[in-house]
């Protein structure tokens, strides 16, 4: 009984694989989804690029507690739109403002404003993240100053 019961399953099993594998592969593809993931593909390969003027600036020497603005320019030089999603500062005394929602079409510039409000003492260098749709994924940018008290004397010969 057992002999039958392996002769039948070996035929089963044979008849299974030969009926699965009458189908070639290359005969089921289908062209309009070859043609809809090449074009598909292509569009992913197309992101933007955010291009900033500069990535620093200094502010120089300033007082304790003066606060202090600039203005990062930057241009899509991509081929897809721009999407900014955040903006962070490596301390709370900087607050990054971006443009939120706002898509900014290849060839299109914009601007990120960044407030410094003239705390900590000598030389001071904060970061700011921009996190975009760009194939880095993030910028860094950075301010600098040198802090001066507001009871400190400038350097130099005192006459």
């Amino acid at each position: 009984m057992k002999r039958i019961t392996t002769v039948f399953s070996l035929i089963a099993a044979v008849a299974l694989m030969s009926i699965s594998c009458k189908d070639k592969a290359s005969e089921k593809i289908v062209a309009d989804n070859v043609e809809s993931a090449t074009t598909r593909d292509e569009a992913q390969k197309k992101l933007p690029v955010m291009t900033f003027e500069t990535a620093e600036h200094d502010f120089g020497t300033i007082q304790r507690g003066t606060p202090q603005e600039t203005v990062f320019k930057f241009t899509n030089t991509g081929d897809a739109p721009l999407i900014i999603t955040d903006a962070k500062s490596s301390c709370g005394c900087t607050v990054p403002e971006y443009p939120k929602n706002t898509p900014i079409a290849p060839g299109e510039t914009g601007e990120l404003l960044v407030k410094f409000n003239g705390s900590g003492q000598n030389q001071v260098t904060k970061t700011i993240t921009v996190t975009a749709n760009t194939a880095k994924g993030s910028e860094i940018l950075r301010i600098k100053a040198f802090v001066n008290a507001p009871e400190a004397m400038p350097a130099g010969p005192v006459n």
